[in-house]
């Protein structure tokens, strides 16, 4: 089993920036996938952001805003979030798939954008 833990939520006022971590007790560099989800409050969980291998993919969204990356040697994933706005509040979710080991999620971090 991998444990996924979250941190770097809080509460930023709109045009604010935030950068979210995700440490994984397991590697991520053998993890097919490893992404950033989130749900907002009276919404179903969505997808924010997901990196396979080289390749990234982001929310409509959140493009051009937001940027997943990953620290291998730190077993690590990050979502900078820039120029947050208030739609943007939620909890996120950090996601690692590794195919037939499993797939698990963090407890989530809480993300709010207000004045």
């Amino acid at each position: 089993q991998v444990q996924l833990v979250e941190s770097g939520g809080g509460l930023v006022q709109p045009g604010g920036s935030l950068r979210l971590s995700c440490a994984a007790s397991g590697s991520i560099g053998s993890a097919n996938a490893m992404g950033w989800y989130r749900r907002a409050p009276g919404r179903q969980r969505e997808l924010v952001a997901v990196i396979t291998g080289g390749s990234t993919n982001y929310a409509d969204s959140v493009k051009g805003r937001f940027t997943i990356s990953r620290d291998n040697a730190k077993n690590t994933v990050y979502l900078q979030m820039n120029s947050l706005k208030p739609e943007d509040t939620a909890v996120y979710y950090c996601y690692g798939n590794w195919g037939i080991f499993g797939a698990w999620w963090g407890q989530g971090t809480q993300v709010t954008v207000s004045s």
